[in-house]
């Protein structure tokens, strides 16, 4: 089998780019492992065993310690494959036939220990995994990456189950679970989803050489920015590393598990487009030591993904404001430093991060505007009427909470009346250059001026 892409079968949606035509054999043809550890990233875990890097002596001292690890199929499995260490092939092999029921493991662990495995506990590991992954039939992220991860792995034996599942995903899942309601200008996931979601784009390049994010480009370039901005400012301290944390739906003590998906994903993001800028800034968010996770939970992920030789672009000169006005995505950090005000709006609901405490916040709930670096945040019930002081340095205003994609009519002082829209979100977003002092009138477009 050539490898190909498949991105053509979706051309019907207007989002999408033409690609080439598209052949229906969605069976790897390639020699085990086939997730995740494409031969350059293989011949990297070597080295860093070979140098006893940090995080190889991280893992590797947690190992032979003999430390519980939360996903102990995946664990030692990869610690067979830095190490070819068949014992701990055995162990991972053990759980998978043992208690272990979680198919995306199971099918790392028939992937990567493949070699390793009888004639006897392959056909009733393939076994198990075909039982469960008629069972996994969720429509979300999660399920999707974890019956790739079945498909690909069990492609020998089951050909027609592996053909019939990575086409239905690549044809069908794809186009109406994430490429409709983008056009439509909604997120289909959100950020606990990142993980998985590039877990299923290494998978399916690396076996099939097709890249999801092509017909959706714009979106999806953006998308590594975006990870990094909804992370709240202050790290987390944990006596095995710090950690970012990552836009909770509920406050409270943070989830040290979605802290460490989050991450992953991030080091992920990195591997699977090193090239990228947006990717050099999101390394270059990545590569400080003090945020290197040094526990069960997150260090198999930081020495599976993490390129500690891959040079990254520092983050202190992206943009520290994001907004997407197809979706109505707005994050603004007044500053890059661990003590800066941070805003959230995706979905009709909007948090903020000040003085160290996170809120739920409505754009009703303040009603003067907060100044943030250059920005300045403004509710609706503030912007009718209001004035603009000089600055040295341009400013940006997001008006948040208008009615979502409404014209309104804008007064600048100086200025010809012109006709201005909010967007999906209800945002509205007005620039000015420096030393710029003037007075401003919205309304809506057609509203009747009262004396």
């Amino acid at each position: 089998m050539t490898r190909r892409s498949a991105l053509a079968a979706l051309a019907c949606c207007p989002l999408l780019s033409q690609s080439p035509p598209r052949t229906t054999d969605y069976r790897s043809d390639l020699p085990h492992p086939r997730l995740l550890l494409p031969p350059r990233r293989a011949r990297l875990l070597e080295r860093e065993r070979e140098r006893q890097t940090l995080r190889w002596v991280a893992f590797d001292t947690l190992v032979l310690g003999k430390a519980v690890f939360p996903e102990q199929g995946f664990a030692m499995s990869l610690y067979y494959v830095a190490s070819k260490s068949q014992d701990h092939a055995r162990q991972a092999i053990e759980w998978a036939l043992g208690p272990g029921n979680d198919l995306r493991q199971l099918a790392l662990v028939y992937d990567w220990c493949f070699p390793v495995l009888t004639t006897t506990q392959r056909t009733r590991l393939a076994t198990k995994m075909q039982g469960l992954l008629a069972k996994t039939t969720g429509s979300d992220i999660a399920s999707a990456r974890t019956r790739a991860f079945a498909a690909i792995a069990l492609s020998d034996e089951h050909p027609d189950l592996a053909t019939q599942t990575v086409k239905t995903l690549v044809e069908d899942w794809w186009r109406s679970v994430v490429l409709t309601p983008l056009e439509s200008g909604k997120v289909p996931f959100e950020l606990g989803s990142h993980h998985g979601l590039f877990e299923m784009f290494h998978a399916l390049r690396d076996n099939f050489d097709i890249d999801l994010r092509e017909p959706a480009a714009k979106f999806f370039t953006t998308l590594p920015i975006y990870h990094l901005l909804l992370h709240y400012p202050a790290p987390f301290p944990a006596p095995e590393n710090e950690y970012r944390i990552p836009l909770m739906k509920e406050h409270g003590e943070p989830d040290l598990r979605e802290a460490v998906r989050s991450r992953a994903a991030a080091l992920s993001m990195v591997a699977y487009d090193n090239n990228a800028q947006e990717m050099q800034f999101l390394q270059g968010w990545l590569i400080q030591d003090r945020f290197l996770m040094r526990g069960t939970w997150g260090i198999p992920y930081e020495f599976l993904w993490a390129n500690p030789y891959q040079p990254g672009l520092s983050f202190h000169y992206l943009p520290n404001v994001l907004h997407d006005p197809k979706t109505g995505r707005l994050v603004i950090r007044s500053k890059w430093e661990d003590d800066a005000v941070w805003f959230h709006l995706a979905g009709g609901k909007s948090q903020m991060f000040l003085n160290g405490q996170i809120s739920n916040v409505t754009p009703q709930s303040f009603t003067a505007p907060i100044e943030m670096g250059n920005t300045v945040l403004m509710p609706a019930s503030a912007a009718s009427k209001f004035r603009i002081a000089p600055e040295d340095h341009a400013m940006r205003y997001y008006i948040v909470g208008l009615k979502p994609d409404t014209k309104f009519d804008l007064e600048v002082d100086d200025e010809e009346l012109r006709e201005v829209e909010s967007d999906h979100g209800g945002v509205l977003e007005l620039n000015f250059p420096p030393k710029r002092t003037a007075g401003i009138l919205l309304r809506e477009a057609g509203a009747i001026l009262k004396s």
